[in-house]
C-alpha cells in the first residue's frame, strides 16, 4: 500500500506565500512522475505543477512566475512553493504520484487526501 500525505495549507491573505508538502510512503520501488492538482468549489481539478522526473517541470498559466514545484528523491517527498498568492488560487490542493512498487510493475497512479489552501483578499 502506497499513501500521499499532503500537509501545509491553510488561510493566507492576498500576496502571501505557503510551503505544500507531499510525503510518498509504503512499498515503493521507485517513482517517475510528481504532479499537484487543485479543484476549487463548483470547478473541475486542474493540473498546477508537473515535474517529470527526467529534469522538466511545467505549470499551468495561472500560476507561471509564482509557484515552484520542486523534489527530494531520497525523501520520496514533493513541494509546492506558492508566492503571490491570489484569491482564485483558493482551492484544494493533491498531490498526485506515479508509482512503481516492484521492479517488474507497471507504473501505477496514486492521489493525497488533499490539503485546503484558502486566500482571503
Amino acid at each position: 500500500q502506497v499513501q500521499l500525505v499532503e500537509s501545509g495549507g491553510g488561510l493566507v491573505q492576498a500576496g502571501g506565500s505557503l510551503r505544500l508538502s507531499c510525503a510518498a510512503s509504503g512499498s515503493i520501488f521507485s517513482i517517475e512522475r510528481m504532479a499537484w492538482y487543485r479543484q476549487g468549489t463548483g470547478k473541475q481539478r486542474e493540473l498546477v505543477a508537473d515535474d517529470s522526473g527526467g529534469g522538466s517541470t511545467d505549470y499551468a498559466d495561472s500560476v507561471k512566475g509564482r509557484f515552484t514545484i520542486s523534489r527530494d528523491n531520497a525523501k520520496n517527498t514533493l513541494y509546492l512553493q506558492m508566492n503571490s498568492l491570489k484569491p482564485e488560487d483558493t482551492a484544494v490542493y493533491y498531490c498526485y504520484a506515479d508509482v512503481r512498487v516492484t521492479r517488474y510493475d507497471w507504473r501505477t497512479p496514486y492521489w493525497g487526501q488533499g490539503t485546503q489552501v484558502t486566500v482571503s483578499s
